[in-house]
Formats: structure tokens, C-alpha cells, sequence
């Protein structure tokens, strides 16, 4: 590795950050300080171009909903804070729907999303969101097949519905192998700082790997539409994904002033791939 290091690569490891990297962990490589800094580099870069992309929102009363959907443990919350990090808090906001309520249960099903919904100049980040009911409820039983029949038939035209009056909507699924998503659960149940992620429908995820996966096909045959595509994120890299995602959020929308030598996207795969 140390003969393949460039002049420019020399000058990033003798950096403030990349010492630093070095004194919080001396077994650290070489070529991992170079990934994480270059990481860390084409990270800051799209989320300069985020700011625009947020400035020509609240200029031009533009409504963006982005979904997040994957597996438990997939990063969904890591990339959420990534693209928000240097946003303007005012002009966003990040949707985490508990439960409903016994009031809720009683409503339309789209009730308590469509009071999510973006108002002119603002951008929503589901992390989850409606689609919930096309696997995490029926796997685990918390809906009954008439629900999950009556959802699946009423998605696509939802989700036509608020494109048509005006909402830019993106559908990302993180996907993940079984293995990285055992590694990560063990990470987060012995790590004081993350052990409280670990819920009970964490427990049973693996146990129902197979009914999850039966259920996420059923779900892009149905909802992956010319409307509302699904943009599939390998997720296994963490990093990786997180560029990636947001590499397509700024390729797919027209916002301008757009720096086009930032955004590097490159073509997502649209099919199921676990």
C-alpha cells in the first residue's frame, strides 16, 4: 500500500484529521485512514450541494418526501443524519411514527401520514412510513390480511394522488445481508450508547428473515411504478450507502444552481437484490 500512496494522498494523511485518526487507534491502516477521509471529503461535498438543493426548495415552494424502508439495523437513521446535518431545521423535518393510538386505529390508514405530508418550501424524511403495513405488520402480526389487502390496493393511487398535487416524492429501500444484519444487532445490543435501538421486533427479524423477504417482493412488484420507482441502496457499507443515496436524491431533482461535477450518480439498481 505504502508504494501506491500519491503526493495528493500524503498531503490528506498529514492533515489535522488524518493524525487524529492515527492517535485515537494505532492499529488503524493506512489505506482505512485514506477511506474514511476521502469518505469524509465526498460526504461534505454533496452536503454543500444539499444546502442548495434546500435554498431552491424554499425558493420555488417545492414539497419533497423522501421514504427510507429496509430492514431493521439497514442504516435508515444514519443516512437520515447525514443528509440533514447542515440543513436549515426550519425549512425540514424527520418522521419516526410510533404506534398509533386507539384513535389512530380508527382512522384511514393514510390518515396519520398525509398529517406528515411537506407544506410549501419543506423537505420530510419518513423514516418508515406507510409502507410499514406492506411488511412489518403482516410479518409480525400486527394488522389482519383484509388491512394488508385494502393497503396494497390503495397504495399506488395514494401515492399518484400526492405526486399529482405536487410533492416530489423519493422511495429508497436499504438493503442488507442476513449476515451484516446479525453482525449489527450484536454490535448495537452491547454497545451502552445504542442498546435501547434493540426492540422486540429486532429479536424476531432474523428468526423471520424469509417472511420479510416474501413480503418486500410482494411489495416492489406492487409500489414499484413509474410514479413512485424504488431506489435500491446496497447497504452493507454503511458509507458507501449514504453517498450513494444522496448521490440520486440530487441527480433526480432539478434544482439549480447544480453542480454537476458533485454529483458523481451512479445507476442504482431498481430490482429486489437480498
Amino acid at each position: 500500500m505504502t508504494n501506491n500512496i500519491t503526493e495528493k494522498d500524503l498531503k490528506k494523511l498529514n492533515s489535522k484529521k488524518g493524525i487524529i485518526q492515527f492517535l485515537l487507534d494505532d492499529t488503524i491502516s493506512v489505506s482505512k485512514v485514506l477511506r474514511n477521509l476521502n469518505y469524509e471529503s465526498r460526504l461534505k461535498s454533496l452536503q454543500e450541494e444539499l444546502i442548495r438543493l434546500q435554498h431552491w426548495v424554499e425558493e420555488h415552494n417545492e414539497k419533497i418526501v423522501i421514504i427510507f424502508e429496509g430492514r431493521d439495523a439497514a442504516g435508515k437513521g444514519g443516512a437520515i443524519r447525514r443528509m440533514t446535518e447542515h440543513l436549515n431545521p426550519r425549512e425540514f423535518k424527520v418522521v419516526a411514527l410510533p404506534k398509533p393510538s386507539i384513535e389512530e386505529k380508527g382512522q384511514w390508514y393514510f390518515q396519520r401520514y398525509i398529517n406528515k405530508l411537506p407544506r410549501e418550501g419543506e423537505i420530510v424524511f419518513f423514516d418508515r412510513s406507510w409502507y410499514n403495513r406492506a411488511i412489518v405488520e403482516p410479518v409480525n402480526g400486527f394488522c389482519f390480511d383484509e388491512e394488508y389487502r385494502i393497503f396494497m390496493n390503495q397504495v399506488n393511487q395514494f401515492e399518484r394522488m400526492i405526486t399529482e398535487s405536487g410533492i416530489r416524492l423519493v422511495k429508497f429501500y436499504f438493503s442488507i445481508s442476513k449476515d451484516e444484519q446479525h453482525q449489527r444487532f450484536e454490535d448495537i445490543k452491547t454497545s451502552p450508547l445504542k442498546k435501547w435501538k434493540y426492540s422486540a421486533v429486532d429479536q424476531k427479524a432474523l428468526e423471520l428473515w424469509d417472511d420479510y423477504t416474501d413480503y418486500k417482493k410482494k411489495m416492489f412488484k406492487k409500489t414499484h411504478t413509474k410514479t413512485a420507482p424504488w431506489v435500491i441502496i446496497k447497504a452493507n457499507k454503511k458509507t458507501k450507502a449514504r453517498v450513494e443515496a444522496i448521490e440520486h436524491l440530487l441527480s433526480v431533482m432539478p434544482y439549480l444552481p447544480k453542480d454537476e461535477a458533485v454529483i458523481e450518480h451512479v445507476e442504482i439498481e431498481e430490482k429486489e437484490i437480498d
